[in-house]
């Protein structure tokens, strides 16, 4: 019996939620309160560190400890027996025959099944005596690895505490239920929890990507982190050396599993090793492997009872990934080499090459430049998943016997990693090929790869320099190498806000291409003399050569066809403003790279998608594929692509006036984006129409002015360039306009160069904003924007025009024409959804002597699809959760949905829903009559 007082609690990382359980469960109990807790989790996952948390945080409290044994699993109420004995003097308080239940059932006599209520009330009357003169705490870890009587008489106990003040913490796998108490799953650490628990743990802290490999070798388990920790070797923490697959069978976590894996037949051992290693799952690949091995799946069955696999029709899954590789990592070396041979026995299919190359590679003993060759040929197109692949060329690096041939398939290893999205990886094999090979030409192309990820994943500023360096030292050899590399030095030129430096990228580029090059080398190189014309305000070079490259990109094809090539031309499209061809390349880009399995393309494909439908109006399209965008940027580790995807929708939750989600996309970023840097300029973007919104002028035109230094190549002068309008509309209230006309001069000369209509409506409305208020110039120009805007997209541009053509008319004293321009205005803003800007629209309305109530439109113009068929069931009587049942959404979605059909509709309530409704069907059947 320990009595506890509380001292300093030792950090348990990523389990804040189970502490503060913990603690509720403790403050309970001082005063006066029982509960019980049941803790559930895999081997390893933190149950007993959390319940000597409990033990330090039980201050004043009697504490009583005990632990399941499975040694003493068949010893009916050992586990009790150990449990209370610091308190068995205690057991005078107990009635005669409580009394002495207890003592004989703790001396090994056992307890008569009918005597088993008086027992377990015997028990829990020993500890309100034990809790008289403190309140207790009894914790019984592992409690399903003991006797199952133990069991039995604590559940009883921990299920009728409420009036003492007796606490009972259990903690069992996650397999294990206690009826009637409340249960905590351990679930595993994130990321950023894992890396720490191995950064407390090192000499120095890992590189970025040895930590985040660790972190996924671990499994988000904290014991697996410790046990990986403990066996690293300096070169290993460094990125030196080859990393662990596995945490160390020799580990804490290890022994418990191998220990559980003892317990097991010796057939089911065996057959449960091929399942391991068979990670690909096939039933039919597993049966004639066991088959092979004189068994059969069946002989699972122990270990499926176990907890440690889930036997199913199709096929054999481990419930955790972990203890997949912890069962091959506590095989014997002999066991698992037969045991691939034997897997690579039965894989003869077509379709199976690679997995049988991959079975035998890790059968063999040495070298085998045959087996090398076979896997390099069978990896090719990462038809099997890019991971699998990279992997594969792991493998025929090592079994390679030329230095040459290591160092090529290394390097193509990790362009296969950062193809399928694994950066970490990608870049924990270049660290391994620069400490074994260095030669230049392998350098210099392992340095694009490298560039390539400081550009999506790290820093864009280095990323340019090492991508200009990079691509001239493989201009010699591979030209079409090099102008990717210098495609990529462009990006990473943009992203950081140095465009001044894009006239080198394009020099260089200029000095790579010849006349016949094929169409993928023209298109970079059209794109990247196009831009630089661009940014230099050269447009009648820049036009016709973006226009080279959307034509190129739509006529690629064959092994030409890329989801790079294609994101090139949407690239192209966008700065020559042809949307919809830049929106079907982009789109054409997103689907062929979701098809091969190309995440490390994805993300840029879908922030063209977005910047393309921005352009072309479909807001919320934009939204969603953003939303997509950044979902994809995230799994993948591409830090600099999610943020750009924050700051598209916090640009668009602001232009909708969505105050709240704007301010949470900026603080999504954080303090990552470096001042001048896209999703920088993003964010002061979005944070300028929030002032425009509010009425802030002056701080809305020197947001925007200040994203960009015309004149200098410095800042970000192709998002200001899209933001002019809001700059031109926030300078026409202030008296200097300086700023405002000269972006507006840069956004003329690139509107002019283009033929999309609606660039120059946009330049209309600006100069219509700038012009003397009231004068014919700022009508005339108005005029000109409306008959400008496309009919067929951007009717969220033409509406704001017509709101500050109506604007412009009130002030002007023309209410009469005002209120056409603000009518229409209405409407769209309402169709849209936009209700800020409708009520803007409204409020102009009143002001130009209208009064004004819900728009005169049909319920189904109003409303989407959705919305419409929601409002009809709230007509028809249906309450949110029936709504949310038939139509398979959360009773949440509803609500949300019937908040935006009563502002639509102007309306408060669901009876004037449903009066609304009527009434509108009364009109239907008397014009059908």
């Amino acid at each position: 019996m320990v009595t506890a007082s509380r001292v300093q609690l030792t950090v348990l990382r990523g389990r804040d939620g189970e502490c503060r359980a913990l603690r509720s469960l403790l403050d309970d109990v001082t005063d006066g309160g029982g509960g019980a807790l049941l803790l559930q989790g895999e081997p390893g996952s933190g149950r007993t560190a959390l319940v000597g948390y409990a033990h330090r945080y039980a201050q004043g409290c009697t504490v009583l400890a005990g632990n399941g044994l499975a040694e003493e699993a068949a010893l009916p109420y050992a586990g009790l027996q150990r449990l209370l004995d610091p308190v068995l003097d205690r057991t005078a308080a107990l009635a005669d025959e409580q009394r002495q239940l207890l003592r004989r059932a703790l001396a090994g006599q056992s307890c008569p099944a009918d005597r088993l209520l008086t027992l377990s009330m015997a028990v829990l009357g020993l500890l309100a005596a034990a809790a008289g003169d403190r309140p207790l705490l009894a914790t019984m870890d592992d409690v399903d690895r003991g006797d199952p009587q133990t069991a039995q008489v604590l559940a009883f106990v921990a299920r009728r505490l409420r009036h003492l003040p007796v606490a009972v913490l259990l903690t069992a796998d996650v397999t294990t239920t206690v009826d009637g108490i409340s249960a905590h799953r351990l679930r595993p650490l994130d990321a950023r929890d894992s890396v720490a628990i191995l950064t407390d743990r090192l000499p120095e802290c890992p590189t970025a990507p040895v930590a985040a490999t660790l972190a996924a070798v671990g499994g988000g388990n904290p014991q697996a982190l410790v046990d990986l920790a403990e066996v690293l070797t300096p070169g290993q923490w460094r990125g030196e050396d080859p990393l662990p697959a596995a945490p160390p069978a020799d580990g804490a976590l290890g022994r418990a599993y191998r220990a559980r894996l003892d317990r097991l037949p010796p057939d089911t051992r065996r057959v449960l090793l091929l399942a391991a290693l068979d990670e690909d799952g096939e039933p039919g690949t597993l049966i004639r492997a066991a088959a092979a091995a004189g068994s059969e799946v069946e002989a699972l069955a122990p270990a499926e009872v176990a907890g440690l696999v889930r036997v199913e029709p199709r096929g054999v899954t481990f419930p955790q990934p972990l203890v997949r590789a912890l069962i091959a990592s506590s095989a014997t070396l002999a066991d698992r080499r037969a045991a691939h041979r034997l897997l690579a026995g039965v894989l003869v299919a077509d379709g199976q090459r690679l997995r049988r190359a991959m079975h035998l590679a890790a059968a063999a003993a040495g070298v085998d430049p045959a087996l090398a060759d076979e896997l390099e040929a069978a990896a090719a197109g990462g038809a099997d998943g890019w991971a699998t692949a990279s992997a594969a060329l792991r493998w025929a690096a090592d079994l390679s016997d030329q230095p040459t041939q290591s160092a090529a398939r290394l390097l193509t290893a990790a362009h296969y990693a950062w193809t399928g999205g694994q950066p970490d990886v990608a870049r924990l094999l270049l660290d391994r090929l620069r400490a074994v090979y260095r030669d230049p030409a392998v350098r210099g192309r392992a340095d694009l790869l490298r560039g390539e990820l400081e550009l999506r994943c790290g820093t864009a500023a280095r990323a340019s320099a090492r991508l200009l360096a990079s691509a001239g030292a493989v201009a010699g050899t591979d030209r079409a190498l090099a102008m990717s590399g210098l495609v990529r030095a462009g990006e990473a030129v943009c992203f950081a806000g140095d465009q001044y430096r894009y006239a080198e990228v394009g020099r260089r580029a200029s000095a790579l291409r010849r006349p016949n090059d094929p169409p993928s080398m023209e298109l970079m190189g059209s794109l990247v003399g196009g831009v630089a014309a661009t940014l230099r305000g050269d447009h009648e070079r820049a036009g016709p050569a973006l226009r080279r490259a959307v034509v190129l990109g739509g006529r690629l094809t064959g092994s030409a066809l890329t989801p790079t090539a294609l994101s090139c031309a949407a690239a192209a499209g966008l700065v020559v403003a042809v949307d919809g061809a830049a929106h079907r390349l982009a789109d054409r880009a997103v689907a062929l790279a979701r098809e091969r399995g190309e995440l490390s393309m994805l993300s840029r494909a879908l922030e063209l998608r977005a910047v393309a439908e921005y352009w072309l109006g479909r807001h919320e399209a934009a939204a969603e594929t953003s939303r997509d965008g950044l979902r994809v940027a995230r799994a993948t580790g591409q830090a600099n692509c999610a943020n750009v995807h924050l700051g598209m929708l916090a640009v668009l939750a602001a232009v909708r006036a969505d105050r709240d989600t704007s301010l949470r996309r900026i603080r999504e970023m954080g303090e990552t984006p470096t001042p001048g840097s896209r999703p920088h300029a993003f964010a002061g973007w979005a944070l300028a129409v929030l002032d425009l919104v509010d009425g802030r002028h002056a701080e809305a035109a020197n947001r925007l002015a200040s994203l960009a230094r015309l004149g200098t190549g410095r800042g970000q002068v192709l998002v200001q360039v899209m933001a002019t309008p809001y700059l031109v509309e926030a300078a026409a209230h202030l008296p200097c306009r300086p700023a405002a006309t000269a972006a507006l001069a840069v956004f003329d000369r690139w509107a002019s160069s283009t033929a999309s209509p609606l660039r120059r409506a946009l330049s209309a409305r600006c100069h219509a904003l700038l012009a003397p208020r009231g004068g014919p110039e700022a009508e005339q120009e108005f005029q000109t924007a409306l008959r400008l805007h496309p009919t067929e997209a951007g009717t969220f541009e033409r509406a704001r025009t017509e709101l500050l053509f109506g604007q412009e008319l009130r002030r002007s004293r023309r209410p009469r024409d005002a209120r056409t321009h603000l009518h229409q205005a209405r409407e769209m803003f309402t169709l849209l959804g936009v209700s800020c800007w409708a009520e803007q629209a409204t409020t102009e309305l009143r002001a130009a002597g209208e009064s004004v109530g819900p728009p005169d439109l049909p319920a189904a113009r109003l409303l989407t699809g959705q919305q419409l068929k929601i409002a009809e069931l709230v007509a028809e009587g249906a309450t949110n959760r029936e709504i949310a049942a038939r139509m398979f959404l959360s009773t949440r979605t509803v609500d949300h949905h019937l908040r935006n059909v009563f502002h639509r509709l102007g309306i408060r309530s669901r009876t004037e829903l449903a009066r609304a409704f009527a009434t509108e069907r009364q009109v239907g059947l008397a014009s059908d009559r």
